[in-house]
């Protein structure tokens, strides 16, 4: 199936390695129906992005990681809304997680943890365990574009492939 979000040139995502980050790469194997496009690493900032390849907000979403911290421990999580929502990470999050203090992961940090670049983190080749927390409205969309783990290309999948995900979870997320 190919994507025709955007004006972008769709390639299926196996067959393009090149633009994934390492660990998204891997994790893309076992994964149908999904495809990365080429773009301007300028322009990964979503809205930026969607402005130059005609991309609706409404088919882009964000991968947002936070840190939860209880007792001492710090656990990080992925979360998946529309660029058209924002997370509500203080209160649905925070809760899910069952965290006394929860906050955006400090990007050197997301960084290093996931060995992707900022701004084109995404769920696809987290580390093992860590939640993958999906908004809805993600979940039920038919063609999403998400981050590859690097700021030259942006991938494209159905919501089902992220709610698929061994660690996923279906919430509603967005405020």
């Amino acid at each position: 199936m190919a994507m025709t979000i955007g004006t972008l040139d769709w390639a299926n995502a196996g067959d393009r390695l090149d633009l994934l980050a390492d660990p998204v790469a891997q994790a893309i194997g076992d994964l149908e129906g999904v495809e990365v496009a080429e773009i301007d690493p300028a322009l990964a900032d979503t809205a930026a992005f969607c402005e130059r390849y005609g991309v609706d907000m409404a088919e882009s979403a964000n991968c947002v990681i936070v840190a939860a911290k209880r007792g001492g421990e710090v656990r990080y999580a992925a979360c998946m809304v529309l660029a058209t929502a924002r997370a509500d990470v203080n209160g649905v999050v925070r809760r899910h997680l069952d965290a006394r203090k929860i906050s955006f992961a400090p990007q050197e940090d997301a960084v290093r943890l996931t060995g992707m670049e900022y701004g084109g983190i995404t769920p696809l080749g987290l580390p093992e365990g860590w939640p993958v927390l999906v908004d809805e409205a993600v979940a039920n969309h038919p063609g999403v574009v998400i981050g590859s783990g690097v700021r030259h290309s942006k991938l494209a999948l159905s919501g089902a492939v992220l709610a698929g995900l061994k660690t996923a979870e279906v919430l509603r997320l967005a405020l």
